[in-house]
């Protein structure tokens, strides 16, 4: 996928488990968002990563908070189970890209009002 160069919300996350590794880019436009990821590893962790931007698509940000690898698992049924930690990558970066885009929005809405 591409990378979001002026992207709102960022995250990086390397799984402890395996050498999987997913980058991913959240670029909101009013309360919804636009997401892509770079994902490495074994075939579940970009699977999954895939399937995470997929169920996204069209939350509104509140939303896509509560997204977790549960809701990946279930949709793309038959997971194997030596590979669920798999599916944990990208939800997860999707929490800490969504932090990010708030911290951003906080440091943001401080600058403006201590002007």
């Amino acid at each position: 996928m591409d990378v979001i160069e002026d992207a709102d919300g960022y995250a990086r996350i390397k799984s402890g488990v395996h050498d999987d590794l997913a980058d991913l880019y959240i670029k909101a436009k009013d309360e919804h968002f636009a997401t892509t990821f770079r994902a490495c590893g074994f075939a579940a962790a970009i699977a999954s990563s895939s399937m995470t931007t997929e169920l996204v698509t069209g939350m509104s940000l509140g939303e896509a908070e509560g997204h977790d690898e549960e809701m990946v698992v279930a949709t793309l049924r038959g997971f194997p189970e030596d590979k669920i930690k798999c599916s944990a990558l990208v939800p997860e970066a999707l929490r800490q890209a969504l932090a990010d885009y708030h911290r951003k929005l906080l440091m943001i809405s401080s600058v403006e009002v201590n002007g």
